[in-house]
């Protein structure tokens, strides 16, 4: 992730919070829990405000939560009840840990020519039959915006490097609009992949 998109993160942190931790992600909580095994072990893997961490621990999985922002950290942490790590994504280290991975809006900021690496990194982190969520925005290309470095991806494109990894096979692939009532104009691509059974 590019070092640009922390520091955005750290300087906005109260207001990004406040404009993300009550937003209705149901359309996609469902699909995902729905493969993962009940009271099972997930990673919200740059997890903002961490509202979608809030939701998994309220429903009994043993949540790890981590983001990249110190200050989100901390707010993070205050809302949830527990810590969250303050770990940058490209640190992931993992083994066969986790049930569910739930990467939403977090790899978006990841350069394109670096998101095999780190997928590779997710993927061993998923223990066999785990399930990964990533949301990505959709459309083509990459580059800045906003002050936000993003990469855009279609189906097509998201599939083709999705297939590139051994051992993971797309369960589901969908567009959504933004949750968020000023950007409905902006789509995202969803992915829900599960990692085979060694065998």
């Amino acid at each position: 992730m590019k070092r640009t998109s922390i520091d955005y993160y750290e300087k906005y942190a109260e207001t990004f919070f406040e404009t993300t931790v009550l937003a209705d992600m149901q359309m996609v909580y469902q699909p995902f829990l729905s493969l993962v095994k009940p009271q099972g072990r997930i990673l919200d893997l740059g997890c903002g405000s961490g509202r979608d961490s809030n939701y998994f621990i309220r429903r009994g999985y043993q949540v790890t939560a981590l983001d990249g922002s110190p200050t989100l950290a901390r707010l993070a942490s205050d809302y949830i009840g527990q810590e969250v790590i303050c770990s940058r994504i490209e640190e992931l280290a993992y083994e066969r840990e986790y049930d569910g991975i739930w990467a939403c809006a977090s790899l978006v900021h990841m350069e394109k020519k670096y998101m095999p690496e780190m997928l590779g990194k997710v993927k061993r982190a998923l223990k066999d039959d785990g399930i990964l969520y990533v949301s990505l925005k959709y459309g083509s290309g990459e580059g800045v915006k906003d002050g936000l470095y993003f990469n855009y991806y279609d189906e097509a494109q998201l599939r083709t490097v999705i297939e590139e990894l051994k051992d993971m096979a797309i369960m589901k692939l969908f567009k959504t609009e933004d949750v968020r009532k000023e950007r409905n104009q902006e789509f995202w691509i969803n992915a829900l992949i599960k990692r085979k059974t060694k065998c």
